[in-house]
């Protein structure tokens, strides 16, 4: 188990972590998230015991990395698939971290055949793709059969067979009882994988839970609900009625409507009765990643945007027009045209007149005005 407590590190006046307390269990698969710059590589380096801690402390199985006995046979990392000599083959590689813990030769073809690279171990790593690379990486980790592992972004340059094989690889350590703590910025394969989640945020916890009450915590499912194509009366009065029954109606960019607090069977009931087609009406389940970037979205250090909520598209509450057929612009007489004037000064639009009989150049004054104006 890693537990950390108070764990703070500060560079100069900038504090990377700020006082982060959370447990990484055995037997489940945790996934750490949080934004670029959040602490997670400072975090996952102070417990590795390469970065001092300012404040606090973190340890493994009771026992801060220094003073684990053989620490390889206890923690199995993967930081930087990059940090390998390229000059040296694959084999050797390993042979050399095995040497160093006194774990015997077989260990490492057993490795290699775990990772799938038995075939290319007599290969210079500097030839290796980035995948691969991620590959090696992964079993240097599993070299000392350790009981904690630690993972940072495991499946960076896979393909989407080595993708699902990492998934598989992390849930069968877990289920053999270790503890394993995975970083990664892929919401949609860290939701298949990751049992329980802690996420940072500018170096503060943000969250600690389980994956289906992270999402459930910080988003809600709705009902996605499309009238028939340009049939805006129609997605009007369903919003009317869907507003009156007690739902709450967001209107999307193309005109999809979005409902809560009314289930799907009690929609199509007050479609019916308003008389308005569906061609759509189905659940819709938040996913991981709306959840973490609804929570996140104030604790993003770096955006492209000034508004770091910008990105994070929100729909629009709908407008239900009350149309009054006495407000209607007279029709324009044949041989009539009205252009409208240029923007004024400064480049303001022009104004539309208030009186419908202006726009449509009927109004008695302002044609008398005209005549008055070309004598």
């Amino acid at each position: 188990m890693i537990e950390a407590v108070g764990l703070t590190k500060r560079y100069g006046a900038k504090t990377a972590v700020d006082q982060l307390s959370f447990q990484v269990r055995p037997g489940h698969v945790t996934g750490f998230l949080g934004p670029n710059g959040s602490g997670k590589s400072t975090t996952m380096r102070m417990i590795l015991g390469l970065d001092r801690p300012t404040a606090g402390s973190v340890t493994i199985n009771g026992l801060p990395f220094r003073q684990l006995p053989n620490a390889q046979r206890h923690v199995g990392a993967l930081l930087d698939a990059k940090a390998v000599h390229g000059g040296r083959r694959a084999r050797r590689h390993l042979l050399s971290l095995a040497q160093l813990s006194g774990i015997p030769e077989k260990r490492v073809d057993e490795v290699l055949a775990v990772v799938g690279l038995q075939d290319v171990s007599g290969q210079r790593t500097k030839g290796f793709s980035l995948g691969m690379g991620q590959r090696l990486g992964i079993a240097a980790a599993l070299l000392g059969d350790p009981q904690v592992l630690l993972f940072d972004e495991p499946v960076n340059g896979l393909d989407p067979e080595g993708i699902l094989w990492v998934r598989t690889l992390m849930r069968r350590l877990a289920a053999e009882g270790r503890t394993v703590f995975v970083s990664s910025h892929l919401m949609s394969e860290m939701a298949l994988t990751a049992d329980h989640l802690i996420v940072i945020g500018r170096g503060r916890l943000l969250a600690d839970m389980g994956t289906q009450e992270f999402i459930a915590h910080n988003s809600a499912g709705f009902a996605r609900v499309r009238a028939a194509d340009n049939d805006h009366g129609g997605r009007d009065a369903l919003g009317e009625a869907l507003t009156k029954a007690g739902g709450r109606v967001l209107q999307e960019p193309e005109g999809t409507l979005r409902v809560t607090g009314l289930d799907l069977p009690r929609i199509s009931d007050l479609a019916h009765e308003a008389g308005v087609r569906l061609w759509e009406l189905s659940p819709h389940r938040a996913s991981l990643e709306e959840a973490y970037m609804r929570m996140t979205q104030a604790d993003v250090e770096y955006t492209s945007t000034e508004d770091p909520r910008a990105e994070l598209w929100e729909p629009q509450p709908l407008t239900v027009p009350a149309w009054e057929d006495e407000l209607r612009a007279p029709e324009v007489p044949r041989g009539s045209f009205f252009a409208p004037p240029p923007p004024g000064a400064g480049g303001q639009p022009f104004l539309m007149p208030s009186d419908p009989g202006r726009l449509a150049g009927t109004d008695r004054n302002t044609t008398q005005d005209t005549r008055e104006d070309t004598r």
